[in-house]
């Protein structure tokens, strides 16, 4: 049951319809001042005692402007039309009276519980249920959402992953959901599901947005919250609007000029025709007579006004709106045929989508983009850290000298479950593991516990992380391959291989990340009681949440981890708190009422969780390498050449911009990196 009215799936990106087209697109074509000009003109010519040209001399021109407008906007819409029909005519699996039915996309509503298979795209909005893999996980790609290539991780309620593939059970599920009206936000959703007397929260972790693409799960059952127009993937694309280029406002400004002049000309025109008529043209009267309803030499200077208007119009320049429409065709076409835009890996093209906007491409300015996956691979490795104010990851000689790291690469044999892939070149840290340190311990224990990463073991030996943050799949794999594997999760567990020794923690809470957080909690049992938050984030949000215990080893850290941004490296600070039984018992209950709540629930979390990270106690620091991508120093350098200025947004250290920038052959402007503050978001 949805607590709103049921939206059928079908989607509209198209602007016209058979009966639409002709008076929209005329009213958008009437915008340019020269079509409208040269309407206005045809109807002074429709007056007999103004008009000195036959009618048809303007409307040829006018409708031959006009058609050749219209059939570029109707192939346009026509292929806009043929998407919708694809899209809407998808196979869907849909669950009707205990069996599953094929049925289109454009037939399914807001309630219907409909499955999804392997490679499938996500047909509506939709609350995960149950899925083949362990534990109720499915992975998605949102690349058609948010443009990132990373598999994300969803995961059903424990309480609907139990109907598994039942098609009776599915059937007759009988939850109750409320939850918020349809927006644009694709990182949010909030809702309560009521099902069997208890009440269960429900975030955009168990969503399944349209425009998602199902992967490395075998099937997925999912019940329709939002569907068509509805849907976030909608809610984000607008309406098709007319599109204005610089070089159309350029021609409108023109136009406007033109009109200025050919109105002064007429004026001027008219003034004397005024002045002859009242000195000379009574004498004229035998020989060229005023027509009969024009009784002053006032009245015929405003007659011949207009006159003069209809004679000069082709002063104003209407085909040349035509020309510019086929120059923006030609130039498409030499867009597609170009060698040096043609990707031969993939064997891609570069494709014009509109002819409106490409004459736009040169007269670009500013570039404005971000780092991370843009500039560099989004592929993270873990390079150096910092623990209890000692840096790992350097290789020193005999004399204590800082060394180039060599292909020597630390051995972890010992370590059965290691990832081979791993690379790190300092021994000494290895070494710490073994000896048993306590605060290295605990160091790569909160690696191995603080993420939202989900193991994945197709085949017995083989375990694979999926990542949403290749930043967690960076730190992951690195405990993992110092003794710390982390093995399994299940919404209320997490299993860690710690040293041979497997442990499973009991998940009581997990505090997300986000943009003003900056940081990222979870807080888990151990086996024997004890109760222990784990933290993470950036440096500038964790210093102010310390012990003050803390000062001397927050310095040391500072120090490295300004040595760290100076290499370019990304950084973050883990600290930890162990809780007291009664108090956390007590926040835990405040906890699930603030996580249940329709209004106001982040900002009630929000206080929760400022309350209780706080006087944490200082492990180290992280450092991990992002590359940047092949040819960005090249391509960087051909931009500024074209005097194009360069504006990289990033959240990184400002050492850490600024080495970036050096990596990329711009010691000085044109390339600007904006460090965004977090007090700015």
């Amino acid at each position: 049951t949805l607590l709103f009215f049921p939206q059928r799936n079908s989607i509209q990106t198209s602007k016209y319809n058979v009966f639409t087209f002709l008076p929209l697109n005329l009213f958008e074509q009437f915008q340019r001042v020269a079509n409208a000009y040269f309407l206005f003109l045809l109807i002074l010519q429709l007056i007999p005692e103004i008009s000195s040209l036959s009618w048809f001399t303007t409307v040829v021109p006018l409708i031959l402007v006009l058609a050749v407008s219209a059939a570029k906007d109707a192939i346009d819409d026509v292929n806009r039309h043929a998407n919708d029909k694809q899209v809407n005519n998808r196979p869907v699996k849909v669950l009707m009276n205990g069996s599953l039915k094929d049925d289109l996309w454009l037939n399914v509503e807001v309630g219907d519980i409909i499955k999804l298979e392997n490679n499938n795209f996500v047909t509506a909005d939709v609350l995960l249920l149950s899925s083949s893999e362990p534990h109720s996980l499915t992975y998605i790609e949102t690349t058609e959402l948010d443009g990132e290539t990373n598999l994300k991780v969803k995961q059903a309620l424990t309480v609907t992953a139990e109907l598994g593939e039942d098609l009776q059970a599915l059937s007759s599920f009988d939850g109750e959901i409320k939850c918020e009206a349809p927006n644009n936000k694709l990182d949010k959703f909030m809702g309560t599901l009521l099902f069997k007397g208890e009440k269960y929260a429900l975030d955009n972790e168990k969503m399944l947005l349209r425009g998602c693409t199902i992967r490395n799960t075998d099937w997925c059952f999912g019940l329709v919250i939002f569907a068509g127009p509805d849907t976030k993937l909608m809610q984000n694309s607008g309406r098709t609007t007319f599109k204005r280029t610089s070089i159309d406002r350029l021609m409108n400004f023109l136009v406007l000029v033109i009109f200025v002049l050919l109105a002064a000309m007429c004026s001027v025109l008219a003034i004397g025709n005024s002045i002859w008529e009242y000195k000379r043209g009574s004498a004229f009267q035998v020989y060229l007579p005023w027509p009969h309803d024009v009784h002053s030499a006032f009245y015929s200077a405003f007659l011949m006004f207009w006159s003069y208007v209809i004679i000069l119009n082709t002063v104003v320049p209407i085909s040349l709106y035509v020309s510019v429409e086929i120059i923006r065709l030609g130039n498409s076409f030499y867009i597609e045929w170009d060698r040096k835009m043609y990707y031969p890996l993939n064997d891609t093209p570069a494709q014009a989508r509109t002819t409106t906007l490409n004459e736009e491409l040169g007269q670009i300015k500013y570039i404005f983009s971000d780092k991370t996956g843009t500039l560099t691979q989004n592929i993270m490795v873990f390079n150096k850290c910092c623990i209890n104010g000692k840096i790992y990851g350097d290789v020193f000689d005999l004399d204590g000298q800082r060394v180039e790291i060599t292909e020597v690469r630390v051995d972890f044999s010992y370590n059965p479950l290691a990832d081979p892939k791993f690379s790190f070149y300092d021994q000494s840290l290895v070494e710490e593991v073994k000896a048993g340190d306590v605060i290295t311990h605990k160091f790569f224990r909160l690696l191995s516990l603080c993420h939202t990463v989900m193991p994945e073991e197709k085949k017995p030996g083989e375990l694979v992380y999926q990542a949403q943050s290749p930043d967690e799949g960076a730190l992951v794999t690195a405990a993992r391959n110092f003794g710390f594997v982390f093995r399994a999760r299940t919404p209320e567990t997490i299993t860690v291989v710690e040293m041979g020794k497997t442990i499973v923690y009991k998940l009581l809470a997990i505090l997300d990340f986000n943009n003003v957080r900056k940081r990222m909690s979870v807080i888990v049992r151990r086996p024997d009681g004890r109760v222990t938050l784990y933290c993470k984030g950036a440096d500038t949000i964790l210093y102010e949440l310390l012990h003050p215990s803390c000062v001397p080893l927050k310095e040391e850290t500072t120090e490295y981890l300004e040595e760290f941004a100076g290499e370019g490296l990304r950084t973050l600070v883990v600290a930890y708190k162990d809780l007291e039984r009664k108090s956390f018992a007590n926040w835990q209950k405040r906890h699930h009422e603030a996580s249940t709540a329709l209004q106001d629930r982040e900002e009630k979390l929000s206080e929760l969780y400022e309350e209780i990270e706080k006087d944490l106690i200082l492990l180290g620091a992280t450092a991990i390498e992002d590359k940047l991508q092949d040819g960005v120093p090249q391509t960087i350098e051909t931009l500024g050449k074209a005097q194009i200025k360069i504006w990289v947004l990033t959240g990184d250290k400002q050492e850490t911009a600024v080495n970036i920038g050096y990596s990329c052959n711009m010691p000085s402007p044109p390339i600007l990196f904006i460090h965004i503050l977090p007090n700015l978001y």
